[in-house]
């Protein structure tokens, strides 16, 4: 499970801007276009692994996965929404 006291400290690698937790809605989102098959990330590959725990940027634009509690914060992982 994700620490979120670490969001004080984490920002968007690509705008700088604050993170937050996303919502369930934000996470069933993602895993519906996964499962589908039809999910890619920034850098053009296919996403295949289910999330159980995302952030989102404030605006809502960037997905980051959280895998086993640690968020993946590379600009080319990102998912776009």
């Amino acid at each position: 499970m994700f620490d979120t006291t670490l969001l004080d400290i984490l920002c968007c690698p690509v705008t700088r801007g604050k993170l937050k937790l996303a919502s369930d809605d934000v996470v069933a989102k993602v895993n519906n276009a996964i499962s589908a098959g039809t999910l890619k990330n920034v850098s053009g590959e296919k996403v295949s692994e289910i999330l159980t725990e995302a952030l989102t940027t404030e605006d809502g634009s960037r997905v980051y996965p959280v895998r086993e509690g640690i968020p993946v914060l590379l600009a080319d992982e990102a998912i776009l929404l």
